[in-house]
């Protein structure tokens, strides 16, 4: 199963757009979107085409192929105007590609790096939040964040991952591979 995974794209219809381009694109079959979907938050700058509403509208339309949890600016009223759940902490992915490893999938602002959740080595924690794309290893725990598909931090791309047939990849929003990692 091919997966793309992106993370706070914080009400912005451009890049809304843009990221369901590289989905169809990549011919992904899950978007696993870690929060912050539809608010920019107050610490942040609007993003460029800030238009929740229509986002509100494009994520509907494949409201079938979305997995997501919710995201330090994601509230009740985003769940009721979303024709998918963004309320729930965390989800736990399982897939073929990884030999029985799990994905634990949340948005960053309460498990990361500094607070992992209890996993087995091996396992993938992907979180958000903080805007800055990573890929590292904690206690034999695999930690990635996609970045920002927005708002990027600390000269980072707007970007987004796919995650295939054990291959974790980060891309630009054009596309371009800028990182690749083995997993399995």
């Amino acid at each position: 199963m091919k997966l793309m995974i992106a993370s706070d794209l914080h009400g912005s219809a451009y890049y809304c757009e843009k990221l369901l381009n590289a989905f169809c694109s990549e011919k992904a079959d899950r978007l696993i979107f870690l929060g912050d979907v539809l608010y920019h938050g107050p610490r942040n700058d609007l993003p460029k085409g800030y238009a929740p509403k229509e986002v509100i509208s494009m994520l509907n339309a494949i409201a079938d192929r979305i997995i997501c949890v919710r995201g330090n600016c994601d509230g009740e009223v985003d769940d009721m105007v979303l024709d998918f759940p963004v309320l729930a902490e965390y989800a736990i992915i399982y897939t073929d590609d990884l030999d029985g490893r799990i994905i634990f999938a949340t948005h960053g602002h309460h498990y990361n790096a500094q607070n992992l959740p209890k996993l087995k080595k091996g396992d993938i924690l992907l979180h958000g939040h903080t805007h800055v794309p990573c890929f590292e290893e904690h206690n034999g725990v695999i930690v990635t964040n996609p970045g920002s598909v927005s708002i990027p931090k600390n000269g980072s791309e707007h970007s987004y991952m796919i995650l295939d047939g054990g291959e974790l990849v980060r891309k630009s929003l054009d596309g371009a591979i800028l990182e690749t990692h083995k997993i399995a």
